[in-house]
């Protein structure tokens, strides 16, 4: 009879804690061994390459004379002085990512961006038309099949309550050397119409940037 007892109550505690080891892995997250909880970001092969910082200034009004600021304002109401411009880029397989990020703008609001061709100058025509890889034999270039965000760099954004916002583009090609010199804000976000696709408005700021 003794030995009837001890042998049910050992098959009890066997069952328990068997039962109580069965509930301890789901207890802790990530112990399931399935291969879909591993984040595909810690992959080094899968990792997008880093982006390289080209250009940061905080914005300010043209200079009267000599050389001028790294970042200028064109619209002190729509771009205030103070409002800090970065951009950086990186490069990997023929690719390349250009991103901004802005802060000090006016909150909840469209802008547009692109990459231009010349340094910012005290005017906000001085940083010359769009980058295009694929260059328009007619300028300004308003013909969808050039000024396009493929063709060149768009960076629209639109800002949070804060007035911070960012802007991202991948294309499928390099910058030529020497040729990709600023980053411009303008006053909307890009159109994509005929004959007027790759217009945003007016110039509000400029930053100095070579790519």
């Amino acid at each position: 009879m003794r030995t009837t007892v001890a042998a049910l109550l050992g098959a009890v505690l066997l069952t328990g804690g068997l039962a109580a080891c069965s509930g301890g892995t789901d207890a802790v997250p990530g112990l399931s061994g399935s291969a879909s909880q591993t984040p595909t970001s810690q992959s080094p092969t899968s990792q997008a390459p880093s982006v390289r910082p080209v250009a940061e200034a905080v914005a300010a009004e043209p200079a009267a004379t000599g050389d001028q600021p790294k970042a200028i304002t064109y619209d002190v109401k729509r771009i205030p002085p103070g409002a800090k411009l970065s951009t950086g880029s990186s490069v990997s397989n023929g690719q390349t990512t250009v991103e901004l990020r802005v802060t000090g703008l006016l909150p909840d609001t469209k802008y547009g961006s692109h990459v231009h061709t010349k340094p910012c100058g005290a005017k906000p025509a001085d940083s010359g038309p769009h980058y295009q890889h694929e260059k328009d034999p007619v300028s300004p270039s308003v013909d969808p099949e050039f000024a396009n965000a493929q063709n060149e760099i768009w960076l629209d954004f639109t800002t949070d309550a804060q007035g911070a916002g960012s802007g991202t583009a991948t294309v499928k090609w390099e910058f030529r050397k020497g040729e990709a010199n600023a980053v411009v804000i303008h006053a909307t976000h890009t159109s994509t119409e005929h004959g007027k696709a790759g217009t945003a408005g007016d110039r509000l700021a400029c930053l100095t940037a070579q790519f």
